[in-house]
């Protein structure tokens, strides 16, 4: 959200009626989440200013790690300088910590091509923005499952009730620092989760929702302390159900 947020944030610096737009103090404390949305705190430090240019050498991007080679336009300016210089402070400041890590498998290596293609400078702000976008609509369409067994027919589900909140096994990456809590595009997803946690035994589904629109399963190592909740439905191994009386 946080990084998408930040593309959609420098398409239009780059495409602002002011001309191309370039952030000169880019820092994460720099930026401020407001509404689930990236905003600039302070436009002190931002220019419409390009390098000026006589020839090509004149237009090296320079960065503590990496420089990047650039034309130098008809005009005398430094092409997409300012586009260039906002993505790959993206790419250094937030993209290298925040992409990699929580993605569900299936999508890590469309993330991975970002992150490697925005610290090449190979994609510019345009491309950037669609491969954000590729990926938000495999996520949010569940497009990015593969198909696998079903699973959800090993469990038995009990419509109106969960279990009673406390601290449980922990997961990454959880919404909750008090147990395992994952947002899913199913409860067949959830039951695939499950199976691959040796802890799970069961898992709620309530209505509660994250940006994306996706649901919230709340994955516990037992199943007992049920209670009523009519925004829930609690799923329960077969396995772990068996011999006890629900």
């Amino acid at each position: 959200q946080i990084c998408l947020s930040l593309v959609k944030l420098l398409f239009y610096l780059a495409h602002s009626p002011l001309g191309s737009i370039v952030l000169l103090d880019f820092q994460p404390k720099q930026f401020v989440m407001v509404d689930g949305n990236l905003k600039v705190t302070d436009m002190d430090d931002a220019s419409t200013e390009e390098l000026s240019c006589k020839e090509d050498n004149d237009c090296t991007l320079d960065f503590p790690t990496k420089s990047f080679p650039l034309k130098c336009s008809v005009v005398g300016k430094c092409e997409g300088i300012n586009e260039k210089k906002n993505l790959f402070n993206a790419y250094r400041y937030f993209f290298t910590y925040l992409l990699p890590h929580s993605a569900p498998p299936a999508l890590r290596p469309l993330l991975s091509d970002i992150l490697n293609a925005t610290g090449d400078l190979r994609y510019g702000i345009n491309e950037t923005l669609r491969a954000f976008e590729k990926v938000l609509h495999l996520y949010k369409s569940g497009l990015y499952l593969q198909k696998r067994p079903l699973l959800l027919k090993d469990y038995i589900s009990l419509k109106g009730f969960r279990t009673v909140e406390g601290e449980d096994y922990k997961c990454w990456p959880s919404y909750s620092h008090l147990g395992c809590l994952l947002s899913i595009h199913s409860a067949e997803e959830a039951a695939a989760i499950c199976n691959s946690q040796l802890q799970c035994q069961s898992f709620i589904v309530t209505q509660h929702r994250t940006w994306t629109g996706r649901p919230l399963a709340s994955f516990q190592s037992s199943w007992t302390d049920l209670i009523p909740d009519t925004n829930a439905v609690v799923y329960i191994k077969r396995s772990a159900s068996s011999g006890e009386r629900l």
